[in-house]
């Protein structure tokens, strides 16, 4: 036990060091989020898939309830309940398009993780970044519970509570509760709460930032004690329906599910729920009483509650989906919060782009109009119209505009094709076009994964410590 207290301080250090131009300590922050006691409880598991040759390398570390898929390596790093996905990573001889540059990979993409810890925190998709083909580097990095670090390298920064940082490699940065930044690079920065953040160099700059008493109700964090708010409290009240599935070593599938279609073998789904052909049920991910139409998709941690999904819907990781209907190919994106109530439903049109870190939380009926740009905080119709235009609207901008809170520059048509192109490429990679024989995704290749458990030392100086494990073909 001695060992895993002694890399939990070293790792604080170092972090700390990283960040000291920022003068942000994050002492007061971890030191005691998590009784280390508690690290010692949990086994972590591994999937091994024909589509994924495995080659994971494990050593002096603690990784508590943790998963991995794909090329991973952890060092001197404590991850505690946090998915570590290499399902997209770049394969050797793939070339790599970055401006007018087309790049081969040198060697299969790896995820490595160094002096760093991950509290519930998902790690996925391949580097962004050209500088590092063959590598995504998550290092001196600590993450708080429910954050995202989706194809983002990380060096020497602190992500708050529920935050996202999207194909952005960062250094030295600190990153508030509820961000969600997509930048392409960034060092040196300390972003505040709620700030939604989508810049393109040279092409579009999407800002806007949360009303910081408004995002207290939702999530809210202060030094020295766990993250607080409704957020925090609507997965609490629903982790006991995922204690069964992770306790288990076989369990029945719950629901019926196509052939063409995958339900995680640890997902949650309650009640009366219908599972579509070529949909996708990522880990974690919670259904209850809800139709996912052909080629939906639920990712990592989201939840699907009480409500229709037409067919080739994304619900981006972390996203939450509650009595609300939802047309066709609509996208919902990370980490947002989407509430109607039993009278009062929500209704989203069809071709609508619901933008990351949305929170849309009506007492009343609330009817969103096919193709339509969402984003911020809405809580009533009058909230709708400042916090929403019409896509083609919003492509027709080619210089700047302010819409209520939001600020954006640069080109609006470039803007709305590069989110439509990301949102293709998610359904393709998910399986949502799969005809029988061609485009195959996760939808069709998820179903076979054999789960594996891994166990750290019982007692003694490591106790909590994995030993030294390396998994290969």
């Amino acid at each position: 036990m001695k060992e895993i207290e002694r890399l939990y301080d070293r790792i604080i250090q170092r972090v700390n060091i990283d960040l000291r131009e920022l003068e942000f300590e994050v002492n007061p922050y971890v030191q005691e989020l998590i009784p280390l006691v508690q690290m010692v409880k949990f086994y972590a598991f591994y999937g091994i898939s024909p589509h994924l040759p495995p080659h994971f390398q494990f050593c002096n570390s603690n990784l508590a309830g943790s998963y991995f898929l794909g090329r991973c390596k952890v060092t001197d790093s404590l991850l505690y309940k946090s998915d570590i996905r290499g399902d997209e990573l770049k394969k050797k001889g793939d070339l790599f398009r970055y401006l007018d540059y087309d790049m081969q990979v040198g060697d299969d993409e790896e995820i490595e993780i160094r002096n760093s810890l991950l509290i519930k925190t998902l790690v996925h998709n391949y580097s962004h970044d050209p500088e590092t083909l063959e590598k995504f580097f998550i290092t001196d990095t600590i993450s708080m519970n429910y954050a995202n670090i989706h194809g983002s390298p990380s060096s020497g920064c602190f992500l708050g509570a529920f935050a996202t940082v999207d194909l952005t490699t960062m250094r030295n940065c600190v990153i508030g509760n509820f961000s969600y930044i997509q930048a392409s690079e960034i060092s040196h920065i300390n972003i505040e709460s709620g700030t939604i953040w989508i810049r393109n160099p040279g092409r579009f700059n999407f800002f806007y930032r949360h009303n910081p008493e408004k995002i207290n109700d939702y999530i809210y964090v202060t030094p020295g004690a766990a993250p607080q708010g409704l957020f925090v409290d609507f997965i609490e009240d629903r982790k006991e329906a995922f204690q069964r599935i992770f306790d288990s070593v076989h369990i029945e599938q719950p629901v019926p599910v196509p052939n063409n279609a995958s339900l995680d073998r640890f997902a949650v789904t309650k009640g009366q729920t219908h599972i579509g052909e070529n949909v996708l049920v990522a880990q974690r991910a919670f259904l209850q009483n809800s139709w996912l139409g052909q080629g939906a998709n639920a990712q990592e941690n989201c939840f699907i509650i009480n409500s229709r999904l037409e067919g080739c819907n994304v619900t981006a990781h972390g996203a939450k989906i509650c009595e609300a209907d939802l047309g066709r190919n609509v996208f919902v994106g990370f980490n947002s919060f989407l509430r109607g109530r039993p009278d009062a439903r929500l209704s989203i049109g069809d071709d609508t782009i619901v933008m990351p870190h949305t929170i849309i939380d009506s007492k009343e009926p609330l009817e969103i109009p096919p193709g339509r740009l969402v984003w911020g905080m809405i809580r009533d119709r009058a909230d709708l119209e400042t916090n929403s235009i019409a896509i083609d609207d919003f492509s027709a901008i080619d210089s700047s505009a302010s819409i209520g809170d939001l600020f954006f520059e640069g080109s609006g048509a470039q803007f709305i094709s590069a989110f439509k192109d990301r949102i293709r490429h998610i359904l393709q990679a998910n399986g949502a076009f799969f005809n029988g024989s061609e485009q195959k995704g996760h939808a069709q290749k998820n179903q076979h994964i054999s789960f594996n458990t891994i166990q750290p030392y019982p007692e003694g100086m490591k106790k909590g410590l994995f030993p030294t494990i390396l998994i290969e073909p």
